[in-house]
């Protein structure tokens, strides 16, 4: 094992502060689903929680890979400790497409999260896919697929939410020294 030191080699380094934000920011996820959510009185499973606004706000601020890291770890993670594990396997798979759809869309045509525009449409883009995601599971988990169709209103409100809270907030990080000067 190598110990990392300030002489240490630039690309282990550059590994370690990577491995070191995905695990933060897969946190963040992981806390904001976890304390304010509020379980839906429609559907099977769902949640209105503050997780998918900070999976908007990670993937637009740094992009599809630490979006699909982050979404996948941290609300699967919730998922496992917060007693819905059943949803562990489908929430990995949706949540890994919806954060590396907005990051990769607010990271296209070399814009890093800084255009209002292809944020909104990022988020916007990457709602069906979670949407169709979560639908496939849970048909498959309870062999029916007309019982899917009363979470999906719950899903499009918990994104909506997502989404007003995530722009504003990116907008603000974005006029910060760290953001201005690294990406």
């Amino acid at each position: 094992m190598q110990n990392i030191q300030p002489g240490a080699h630039p690309a282990t380094r550059a590994r370690t502060f990577d491995l070191v934000l995905t695990a933060i920011l897969s946190t963040l996820v992981l806390i904001s689903t976890m304390f304010i959510n509020i379980k839906l009185p429609i559907g099977q499973g769902g949640l209105i929680h503050l997780g998918t606004a900070m999976l908007f706000i990670v993937a637009i601020l740094f992009g599809p890979k630490k979006g699909a890291l982050a979404g996948a770890i941290g609300m699967g993670l919730f998922d496992i400790f917060g007693g819905w594990a059943i949803w562990a396997p489908t929430t990995i798979v949706a949540r890994a497409l919806q954060g590396y759809i907005v990051g990769k869309i607010a990271w296209s045509n070399g814009h890093h999260g800084d255009s209002i525009k292809f944020n909104i449409l990022g988020a916007i883009a990457s709602i069906p896919v979670m949407l169709a995601v979560y639908y496939i599971g849970q048909g498959i988990m309870y062999n029916n697929w007309v019982a899917p169709l009363a979470s999906i209103p719950g899903d499009v409100i918990q994104n909506v939410v997502g989404l007003l809270i995530a722009i504003p907030l990116c907008i603000a990080l974005k006029k910060t020294p760290f953001f201005r000067k690294r990406f």
